[in-house]
């Protein structure tokens, strides 16, 4: 239960409501118990008017009329506690909910690269879900049924303290019943919750690659696959229902074991004329009245078993703290970024990797210059430019932009004044103008426009029906490879930003295309760094300096010329792509 009390800081948020909710079923239970009194009265009436012959009379009237006002003040307060302490469980899962996906927007790149989308689902869903449960249901029930049980135990014990006694032999049983179960339902109920991850994993990633599936005619192999996670699910699920169903008939047959035992001996001291019969009927019905608090707590040990795995797994994710943040040391008075990058014997590894991503890498890039990146896959090319934003920072070495170290420059303000087109080009299920403008949501009509001519995505919208209102779906999956790449180049364009990263942001592109970007792309750049990856040497060969990347290390830098001069790997590629271009022309 440990990992609930995590959740105090919500309750005390809305501690004035919780407070007048947990007054409320004060009143509720003040007004209910003393119902069987009435009605104890009211039988003991009876049977005396039929005694006399008079049947109904005046006081079995009154007895009635309490019983039924009373019945209607206790719904009254049942209806304003649920409208304080559920609503407040409601309130506090939206506040859980977004704090969550605020912790999440934190965290760095890495943590997304290692945790399944459909595992983060799954929290955001059922797991806060189960939470709520804890803080509805979780908190009425234990203040009612605990108010419940002191006070009828204690009109019980005034009655017939004997009787009480008998009649409560079984119920350490209970206590014993809920204990064990509710472990084993603990342990159930989290790997239900595991394999939920799993399940909601498959089905996202199957939806999001379904052109792939489709294209390879895979839709029988995806069907199978997620009917497998499916039915260990629903096995798993089946599990947890059966532990769950022992609890309910065994909690029955202890409450009813009660009920027999007052029945017994309550009727033999009626007989003995030790007791009434309406003082009977009052205790038999207290006993009714403690079988719902009974069932209750079995049910309410469930969500408190359920809503504790579901709060340490959120509990996990709240305790990953961000490593890349801004700290004491963070300049706040950097407020612009003019350009100059240099790397310092920059080296770096994945965390948990030994792997040497770079090494040792010395480089300076000038403001307003233009630096291409090249060399074979997995180089190290894009984690060399993921540095900058810092989606990671370096393993050791130094990053530096304006003399200052990288990690001292608010985040904000580093990744404000840089534009970054990443390798994997993702569009969001909105409209194009929406998706080129998401880095600045206020840019005029006129920047939008602009940023969509330089990119050359404008001559495609000028065709679509609804121009840039067209919605693009899901990842732009209504939009081709290339169109795409341009949006996403329209993107960072709109931002205006001092350091421009175009990562192999062309490769979807004709080369036609390329060139009228290309043309366009120099005039924007003018003044800014800017930082382009290729596999084409006709994209950065009128660049001011090239590096020449293979397995983290710089092998080559220089210009076009110099490097088709030097002879190495630069030339090799250079002289391999002139000749695939004459092939291609013949």
């Amino acid at each position: 239960m440990k990992p609930l009390l995590r959740l105090i800081p919500y309750l005390l948020r809305y501690k004035t409501t919780l407070i007048l909710g947990v007054g409320t079923v004060v009143g509720s239970n003040l007004f209910t118990v003393v119902q069987p009194l009435f009605l104890g009265k009211a039988v003991d009436e009876f049977k005396l008017g039929v005694e006399t012959h008079t049947y109904v009379t005046s006081d079995l009237l009154v007895w009635a009329g309490l019983i039924v006002g009373f019945s209607l003040i206790a719904g009254i307060f049942t209806f304003l506690t649920r409208q304080t302490i559920i609503v407040t469980s409601r309130n506090i899962e939206y506040d859980l909910r977004n704090d969550l996906l605020e912790h999440l927007q934190r965290l760095p790149y890495s943590y997304f690269q290692n945790t399944p989308t459909g595992d983060l689902m799954a929290h955001a869903t059922n797991d806060i879900g189960a939470v709520r449960n804890v803080l509805g249901p979780g908190i009425m029930y234990p203040s009612d049924t605990l108010l419940t049980c002191t006070l009828v135990l204690t009109l019980m014990f005034f009655q017939d303290w004997q009787l009480t006694l008998l009649s409560l032999i079984p119920m350490p049983l209970v206590s014993i019943v809920v204990y064990r179960l509710g472990k084993v339902i603990h342990k159930k109920f989290d790997e239900r919750q595991e394999q939920f991850s799993k399940l909601t994993t498959r089905a996202q990633e199957n939806l999001s690659g379904i052109r792939v599936v489709k294209s390879y005619v895979r839709e029988e192999y995806e069907i199978g696959r997620f009917e497998k996670l499916s039915s260990d699910y629903l096995d798993k699920n089946l599990v947890l229902a059966r532990v769950q169903s022992i609890m309910w008939p065994l909690m029955f047959v202890l409450v009813g074991l009660s009920l027999v035992i007052t029945i017994y001996f309550g009727g033999l001291k009626v007989i003995d004329g030790a007791m009434t019969i309406g003082t009977l009927s009052a205790f038999i019905s207290y006993l009714v009245m403690l079988i719902w608090p009974m069932i209750a707590f079995g049910w309410v040990m469930n969500l408190l078993q359920q809503g504790a795995a579901s709060m340490a797994r959120l509990s996990a994710i709240f305790d990953t703290q961000p490593d890349i943040r801004d700290t004491e040391a963070t300049d706040r008075s950097v407020t612009a970024i003019a350009g100059r990058v240099e790397f310092r014997n920059v080296t770096f590894r994945h965390r948990g990797s030994e792997r040497t991503v770079l090494q040792n890498i010395d480089l300076i890039v000038e403001p307003g210059t233009t630096l291409a990146v090249i060399g074979p896959t997995g180089a190290g090319k894009s984690t060399l430019v993921n540095l900058l934003p810092r989606l990671y920072d370096v393993t050791s070495g130094q990053l530096l932009i304006d003399g200052l170290d990288v990690r001292t420059i608010p985040l904000d303000i580093l990744r404000t004044h840089i534009g970054y087109v990443p390798q994997e080009t993702f569009l969001f299920s909105d409209t194009i103008s929406q998706n080129i403008r998401f880095g600045a949501f206020n840019a005029p009509e006129e920047e939008l426009l602009k940023a969509a001519d330089i990119s050359q995505i404008s001559k495609d919208v000028d065709d679509f029906p609804n121009k840039y209102g067209t919605m693009v779906g899901e990842r732009g999956i209504t939009l081709s490879g290339g169109q795409k790449q341009r949006t996403s180049i329209a993107r960072a364009v709109i931002t205006n930003p001092s350091i421009l990263i175009l990562d192999d942001a062309l490769s979807s592109v004709d080369t036609h295309t390329e060139e009228e970007i290309l043309r366009r792309m120099r005039v924007f750049m003018k003044g800014r760094t800017s930082i382009i990856i290729s596999h084409r040497i006709s994209t950065v060969k009128d660049a001011d300096m090239i590096v020449v990347l293979e397995d983290g290390t710089i092998v080559e830098r220089g210009t076009h010329e110099d490097l088709v001069a030097l002879n190495g790997r630069y030339a090799s590629l250079y002289r391999k792509q002139l000749l695939e271009k004459e092939l291609v022309e013949l």
